[in-house]
């Protein structure tokens, strides 16, 4: 029987600023609107064997918000769905889930991805228990707390992942360079239509047509002029690491006898998968030992591999990743990354599964993998393969 597994589509929003254009629109609703447009291009969908999203922010969202933006965006209310956080890995560790279900026998058809609104976290008290006298009620703001706080550690991924720059000698003016060609990619990738057929326009449910980070007017003087972000002798700025942002990325994921009996040609083949952790909580070698993990269980070497998707959660980590398995840059994130783009946590992962496929296709290249780091120390990654002429 043939037990293979394919991307079949896949839709996501444009990714917005922090506190910008999509502020106004919750997770939930990005995400309704893509299942829908994806129902409209797959009848199927709407009865498809199980919805699986990523979402990190749910606090006062609603129950399962993947039930609730499933429900919203079309899907019948006989599909069960399930909401995952695995923090930024969510939306890779979506289409996992999806392979296993699949190749378990539990289902052929099952929408993945997910998104988040950074700018809509909310900010939460324990007040269960009353506040006593006269005094003031301190807030958490769960968008820090968690999407960018180490539990483990209990400290900031910037603090920590500024601290292991150094130790391994990643420079300021390598990191710097690396930021000004993710922004000058993505403006590539822009003008040359290429996420046109990723990014959902929608203007009932928002206007934002493309990516709002994308500064093409970056220049390697104007990033080297920004302040340290987390230490006065720090190299992480706001300029080298990803941008918070708002958005999400929807897919559909099904068997390889399911596009065959439909009489569709899928973007790529889910080949294999790989998740790590450890042996510590720092992010910048995750990926690369998730990249690793796939290329030994699959018997591919590193020279097999066409493109690779690395999340630009900082510039450091994809240099770090890259610099570890000798991957040169110009098979690297080639339309840009997180740090133009954008990074709505667990909107990320598919965006980079998505955008990978696309690519492949578009360079006409067999192999390809997207891989990321999450908060706690963990990696994730997926290889695709494109078949066909």
């Amino acid at each position: 029987m043939n037990n293979d597994v394919v991307l079949l589509d896949g839709l996501r929003t444009p990714f917005g600023r922090f506190k910008g254009a999509l502020a106004p629109i919750e997770s939930r609703t990005l995400n309704a609107a893509l299942i829908k447009a994806l129902i409209g291009r797959n009848p199927d969908v709407e009865h498809c064997d199980g919805v699986i999203l990523g979402q990190v922010l749910q606090g006062g969202l609603g129950q399962n918000p993947a039930r609730l933006a499933a429900a919203e965006g079309g899907v019948s209310l006989s599909v069960p769905a399930i909401t995952l956080n695995n923090v930024c890995l969510a939306g890779l560790a979506s289409v996992a889930d999806a392979k296993r279900r699949i190749q378990c026998g539990e289902g052929e058809l099952y929408v993945v991805g997910g998104g988040d609104s950074m700018s809509r976290g909310r900010h939460a008290a324990v007040l269960r228990e009353g506040v006593a006298g006269l005094k003031p009620v301190n807030l958490i703001d769960t968008t820090q707390s968690d999407g960018l706080w180490c539990g483990i550690q209990d400290a900031g991924m910037g603090p920590l992942s500024d601290e292991l720059n150094a130790k391994l000698n990643i420079s300021r003016d390598d990191q710097d360079a690396f930021a000004l060609q993710s922004h000058q990619r993505a403006a590539a990738a822009q003008d040359s239509g290429f996420f046109g057929d990723e990014i959902y326009l929608n203007p009932e449910v928002y206007e934002l047509e493309s990516d709002e980070g994308v500064r093409r007017n970056s220049s390697l003087e104007g990033l080297q002029r920004l302040k340290p972000a987390f230490s006065t002798d720090g190299s992480l700025t706001a300029g080298n690491s990803s941008q918070m942002s708002d958005g999400a990325a929807i897919g559909v994921v099904a068997s390889a006898e399911y596009a065959r009996r439909h009489e569709r040609t899928p973007l790529a083949y889910v080949v294999e998968t790989a998740q790590t952790a450890g042996p510590d909580t720092s992010l910048h070698l995750r990926p690369a030992d998730a990249i690793s993990a796939v290329l030994k269980k699959t018997g591919l070497s590193v020279d097999d591999i066409d493109l690779f998707e690395i999340n630009e959660a900082f510039a450091s980590v994809a240099l770090a990743s890259a610099r570890k398995l000798s991957l040169p840059l110009d098979k690297v994130n080639v339309n840009g990354g997180a740090i133009a783009i954008g990074h709505p946590l667990g909107g990320s992962g598919f965006r980079l599964l998505l955008t990978l496929a696309r690519a492949l296709e578009r360079n006409k290249k067999r192999f390809g993998i997207a891989a990321m780091c999450g908060g706690g120390g963990q990696g994730f990654a997926v290889l695709l393969e494109r078949r066909g002429s």
